[in-house]
């Protein structure tokens, strides 16, 4: 079963919280059936009737933070929980109190396809790519720096994915400027999963928004697409699912972090910070040259 849509979902979900208050949690009630389940971000994908005043009947992920629930729940299972919104801009969501309505599904459930995303330690594909200047450029140009790769789309509608995605990259970018030695260390790689409408020119746009203009920061920071072929394998590879329908693209969040002998260091999806992420590229760049010295 697909994945339905949830960019306009989660907007829904920003503005009630925002006209709710800064700090009020609200509480949905929920039906529906499991469709999906991801032990490791602690999520079950639903696809759940409507919710009267929140948001129409469709699919989505939500975090479950109970993790005898979390192995208990198998996809096929009808459920009863509530949908539990805090944060002032909406973007703190899980389901509470799930409880089995029904397990008869479980057998007609579609088992998950394998995933052959690279374990921490393992060495990173090269992968070709064009970034905003129409230059072909490889994973492999940036052996010898820590990197961190996100993933993004310029047309996402949904403030707290991609636009936070690349607001927090912009806060690392200004932060590493600060420390020569850092800045020289460290790179950072957005790659669209959108190839057919984030051309370079429209990567270069975007880009420049992020870096207040001056494109001198592309020297560590490239906005880059690729073939989707490559696409599907770098996706695979870095734990990023998503999938386009009528002009949207529903999709996962994954940040990896790849050390300076181009190997996996470390994967982040919906729970990190700016100064998290900052934090481990800097000991990622600076690791190497600590162990050379001893």
């Amino acid at each position: 079963m697909k994945l339905a849509k949830f960019w306009l979902v989660l907007t829904s979900i920003a503005l009630l919280a925002a006209i709710g208050g800064c700090s009020r949690i609200k509480r949905y009630p929920l039906q529906g059936q499991v469709v999906a389940k991801d032990v490791a971000a602690s999520e079950i994908t639903v696809n759940h009737r409507d919710i009267p005043g929140f948001m129409p009947a469709m699919a989505m992920p939500y975090r479950v933070k109970n993790a005898a629930v979390l192995k208990e729940v198998q996809p096929g299972d009808k459920i009863a929980a509530e949908v539990v919104v805090s944060g002032k801009d909406g973007s703190d969501y899980w389901l509470d109190d799930v409880r089995i309505t029904d397990e008869s599904g479980r057998s007609q459930a579609k088992p998950a396809p394998a995933q052959q995303m690279l374990m921490p330690g393992t060495r990173v594909p090269d992968i070709a790519l064009i970034n905003q200047d129409g230059r072909t450029i490889h994973l492999s140009d940036f052996a010898g720096k820590a990197l961190l790769v996100t993933f993004i789309y310029t047309r996402c509608p949904m403030p707290n994915f991609c636009p936070r995605l690349s607001a927090q990259f912009a806060r690392i970018h200004n932060e590493l400027k600060k420390n020569a030695a850092d800045y020289g260390k460290t790179h950072l790689l957005t790659i669209s999963f959108d190839p057919k409408y984030d051309t370079a020119a429209v990567l270069r746009k975007y880009g420049l928004a992020y870096l207040d203009g001056d494109g001198s920061g592309f020297s560590q920071w490239d906005f880059a697409s690729t073939d989707p072929a490559d696409l599907r394998r770098v996706a695979q590879a870095f734990g990023l699912e998503y999938e386009e329908e009528n002009d949207q693209i529903t999709h996962t969040m994954s940040i990896v972090l790849i050390g300076p002998d181009q190997r996996v260091v470390k994967y982040w999806s919906t729970d990190w910070t700016w100064t998290e992420l900052l934090e481990s590229l800097q000991h990622a760049a600076n690791f190497t040259d600590q162990s050379a010295g001893e």
